[in-house]
């Protein structure tokens, strides 16, 4: 691993990488689709015997009508931003595609994702692209299928310019982040209740990502973690579950749609309706990429004042501590 100037080596004749047979790397999604099939079915067929609802014929389309869109504008997003970071003029680093630059791309592309995806909830240009996943009432394997028709583009402003810039190959940033859509997909289920304690408190898992999907108060813009829960609890964002309050899925004000269409695009109508009513650019700007559920009259809520009102209630309901007794003497030392 050297510092050098210049992505040209990316796309130039001196780049071994794209030449050499021996790094090219596989899609992983590509690979683990045959897994999420049966894996689904599966799911299906054990939340039927158990009598869980967890399956709803038209939630299931939607969702794989959403995935099989994502996999067309995905691409062309891609396209376009791989030949926009082969123009970038620098990078810090060389690195190659080796056993412990994929370990510490791992980790690298998860604390970006974990960024990206905290973004992507903090504010309302990268929700309106991300909010879509969050649309769906029921948990679920075909769940983790419901992506953006808009994400990859934005996603990609956040996530993966970093990694450029330190120096990792864009194909070993592209099988990083398949990998993480592969893992993420299993934690899309309320069929495991709880991993091992161990594993809890590294990994992401179905019970974390509950929390994650939950519209409950206490649960709003927790556990953003993609693969390793440990960015959670080292900034702040961590919540577990818990069984007082079960998680309830959907958005705090559900769009009672199964049209792909209008799952993908409501928040970037409901964008522009705002823009064109904003009455100078400083709330044009906070429609834009403020808090969601800001609006200058306070007529909606956010997040941060959902939640705030809730802990008010449960402060109101948490029992007074106990009146001491006035007529019990004090203790005398010995």
């Amino acid at each position: 691993m050297t510092a050098r100037s210049g992505l040209n080596r990316f796309a130039g004749s001196d780049n071994e990488y794209f030449t050499m047979p021996e790094v090219t790397l596989p899609d992983p999604v590509q690979w683990a689709i045959p897994a999420f099939i049966v894996l689904a079915l599966a799911e299906i067929v054990i939340s039927r015997r158990q009598g869980r609802l967890g399956y709803e014929l038209r939630d299931t389309a939607a969702s794989l009508a959403m995935g099989f869109g994502e996999l067309i504008t995905g691409l062309l997003a891609r396209a376009a931003l791989l030949a926009g970071f082969a123009a970038v003029p620098f990078r810090v680093f060389d690195i190659g595609v080796t056993w412990w630059s994929f370990v510490l791309v791992v980790f690298a592309g998860d604390l970006a994702y974990y960024a990206f995806h905290r973004v992507s909830h903090r504010s309302r240009l990268w929700w309106a692209a991300h909010v879509n996943h969050h649309s769906s009432q029921h948990f679920n394997l075909s769940t983790a299928l419901r992506q953006s028709w808009t994400g990859d583009a934005l996603g990609w402003i956040i996530w993966v310019p970093p990694l450029v810039l330190i120096g990792f190959p864009i194909s070993l940033i592209i099988f990083q982040q398949g990998v993480s859509l592969v893992y993420q997909f299993w934690i899309h289920t309320e069929l495991v209740e709880r991993m091992p304690w161990w594993f809890e408190a590294v990994m992401n898992t179905p019970s974390h990502h509950r929390v994650h999907h939950a519209s409950n108060p206490r649960y709003l813009d927790r556990n953003y973690a993609g693969i390793f829960i440990i960015w959670d609890k080292l900034f702040g964002t961590f919540a577990a579950e818990t069984a007082a309050d079960p998680p309830r899925y959907g958005l705090v004000r559900n769009i009672a749609t199964f049209n792909p269409v209008r799952i993908a695009f409501h928040e970037w109508a409901a964008i522009i309706a705002d823009l064109r009513t904003s009455r100078s650019w400083a709330e044009r700007v906070r429609y834009l990429v403020g808090v969601p559920g800001w609006c200058p009259d306070g007529r909606r809520q956010t997040t941060d004042a959902l939640r705030a009102a809730w802990r008010a209630r449960e402060a109101a309901l948490a029992p007074a501590p106990p009146e001491p007794d006035r007529n019990e003497q004090p203790a005398t030392a010995l």
